[in-house]
């Protein structure tokens, strides 16, 4: 069985998407479209911005979006068997698979990254990566540790990344270099990704995803919050609300996905960081990037 899964945030750069532009009608009217959608040329930056404006919190979330949708749509005899994405890459996913259309994929991830910024501005937070220990250890070293830091990215065996106020995480990571971590991290973020500093994020997205039109979609797909295999529309929505302030559990998902036949994994947008993850979490595992014929 074929997976297909989407990259999230961190993946861009320069150039981004500009051979699809260059090669496909399909893609060239989807870009335009975006333009249009979003009121900018968001195009323009993908293909020829500096890293910096790739940065901007209007850029980066709707930019490896629209690569991996747009890349998705061009493939010949696309056909997933079943889907997964990391964190802003769930949405790309959820296009993939039919449960959003474009429009509404790309509304959703502009109104996300918004509210993001939004939760970022409103209290300094952070996020670290932790390597080299024990998900349990980590986990209890957060649990024992005073204000908000908790475990967000569950990426590989002995990578996980942890989030929250910022002397909470800067404390974690002298407690976890204390219990033998190979390295703890603090990461060049605006926040607290997927943690409880996200709620007021998740209100705001939890507005815009209850207006929008969930399709039943052609095949599963596993959810950063579950982990397992999900087809309801109306749990696909309760999951992605949930998304914002509970951690990405990107190993377990690929675990379940393996256990229920993924004998491929194509990662669809930019960079590879998913296939190095998926390798990590199960040594058998047949990777590779999607590219457009």
């Amino acid at each position: 069985m074929k997976a297909y899964v989407f990259p999230g945030q961190g993946a861009q750069f320069t150039g981004m998407g500009k051979n699809l532009y260059d090669t496909s009608d399909l893609a060239r009217n989807l870009f335009n479209q975006a333009d249009a959608q979003l009121g900018f040329e968001i195009s323009k930056i993908m293909f020829e911005g500096t890293a910096d404006e790739l940065k901007q919190t209007k850029v980066t979330q709707p930019a490896v979006f629209l690569h991996s949708v747009i890349l998705a749509k061009t493939l010949e005899n696309f056909k997933p068997d079943m889907v997964a994405g990391h964190s802003l890459g769930e949405i790309s996913a959820l296009v993939a698979n039919g449960t959003l259309d474009f429009e509404s994929g790309l509304n959703l991830v502009f109104k996300r990254a918004m509210a993001m910024q939004k939760a970022c501005e409103m209290q300094p937070s952070t996020m670290a990566a932790i390597l080299g220990l024990e998900d349990e250890i980590v986990e209890k070293i957060c649990a024992e540790i005073d204000g908000v830091v908790v475990p967000a990215n569950y990426n590989c065996p002995g990578q996980l990344v942890i989030s929250g106020e910022v002397p909470s995480v800067e404390l974690a990571c002298e407690k976890l270099k204390e219990a033998g971590a190979k390295r703890a991290l603090l990461l060049p973020v605006g926040g607290a990704f997927h943690s409880p500093l996200m709620k007021p994020a998740e209100d705001e997205l939890a507005e815009a995803i209850n207006q929008t039109k969930f399709n039943t979609p052609i095949c599963p797909v596993y959810q950063n919050v579950t982990t397992t295999a999900v087809t309801d529309p109306e749990e696909i929505k309760k999951n992605l609300i949930a998304q914002l302030t509970a951690p990405v559990k990107w190993t377990q998902s690929v675990q379940n996905m393996v256990k229920d036949g993924a004998a491929e994994f194509i990662e669809v947008g930019p960079g590879n960081t998913l296939q190095g993850l998926i390798r990590k979490i199960d040594g058998t595992a047949v990777t590779s990037s999607a590219t457009a014929t």
